[in-house]
């Protein structure tokens, strides 16, 4: 049975066209399952309206939901007439992100697919705050969707973590390739190819130690990696022509080769880190989707806990 069957895609409050949706239905259509429409709307002014009781306003919200609701309803029309089995939901929260997690979470979604906005000039992806909150912090994997078609031919490439101490056997590798070749079986046969980067010379090092030589360093470094790719692809049984060991930073090696694979999806491992430690850490993972061009599948480790909970308080 595909492990994705209980879809929760956001709805894109400003545009009629609604890729994420579509994208899901593609999805049903080939895994079987079910959806939910899902939208978070505020309207601030309408809580500043003192003339008003709280009862009207109240109705007002609710005719501001009954409208919305009206308005998806009409979007998966064509969808719902076809057979595909489509929950639509709207509520009042003045915080999406925080009202979406709460849905994955009181729904117990497998998946949440949400439309990433394109930059025009760049064609690069445009994230959003409520995008990198959901990134940070949803608990089930994130499909973020450009709002362009699925390229002829176009790959699936997932970019794997082979620094580590024991990187073949990093549980979320196992986990990121095993789930992207069981997506890319059941859903369309895309070809899934495998990705790191190893970093370059420090150049401090190099200007530090007169006697150290970069090149012989470089090549224990890329050795290691290809040493862990080779174990990594044999476990799956991979050929070594769709597995890939690059020099430079992820940020830049994985878009650049999702370009040159014409790469439909990116799958990334997301630690899902907040706060302090990602002010000073980083997250790779959010330097490398500032560059892509394509659609993106963010998977968190099994031991993953969202900081958001349904005990949180809810104005919904």
């Amino acid at each position: 049975m595909a492990k994705y069957q209980n879809l929760l895609v956001a709805i894109d409050p400003n545009q009629d066209d609604q890729p994420a949706l579509r994208r899901a239905v593609y999805l049903v259509q080939r895994l079987g399952g079910r959806i939910k429409a899902f939208l978070p709307i505020y309207d601030f002014s309408y809580e500043m309206t003192t003339l008003l009781s709280p009862d009207e306003r109240v109705e007002m919200r609710q005719g501001v939901i009954q409208q919305r609701t009206e308005w998806i309803a009409e979007q998966c029309k064509y969808y719902l007439e076809a057979g595909i089995p489509i929950e639509i939901k709207v509520v009042w929260h003045n915080k999406p992100f925080e009202a979406i997690i709460r849905e994955v979470i009181a729904g117990q979604h497998d998946l949440l697919l949400k439309m990433a906005h394109q930059h025009d000039r760049l064609e690069a992806v445009i994230f959003t705050p409520t995008d990198w909150q959901l990134l940070r912090k949803c608990p089930c994997p994130v499909w973020m969707v450009k709002d362009q078609p699925w390229p002829t031919g176009g790959r699936a490439l997932v970019a794997v973590n082979l620094a580590s101490e024991d990187p073949y056997h990093d549980p979320l590798n196992i986990k990121l390739v095993s789930e992207t070749l069981a997506l890319a079986k059941q859903a369309n046969q895309t070809e899934v190819h495998l990705v790191s980067a190893y970093p370059v010379t420090p150049i401090n090092i190099a200007i530090e130690l007169p006697d150290f030589d970069p090149s012989v360093y470089n090549d224990a470094i890329r050795g290691q990696h290809l040493i862990a790719m080779k174990a990594l692809r044999q476990k799956f049984g991979l050929d070594e022509r769709v597995t890939h060991v690059e020099k430079g930073l992820p940020e830049e090696v994985i878009p650049d080769l999702a370009e040159h694979l014409q790469a439909g999806i990116v799958v990334l491992g997301s630690l899902g880190r907040t706060g302090l430690s990602a002010a000073f850490i980083g997250n790779t993972v959010e330097h490398v989707i500032d560059h892509l061009k394509c659609d993106l599948l963010a998977i968190k480790p099994d031991d993953f806990i969202s900081p958001i909970t349904l005990e949180d308080g809810d104005n919904s």
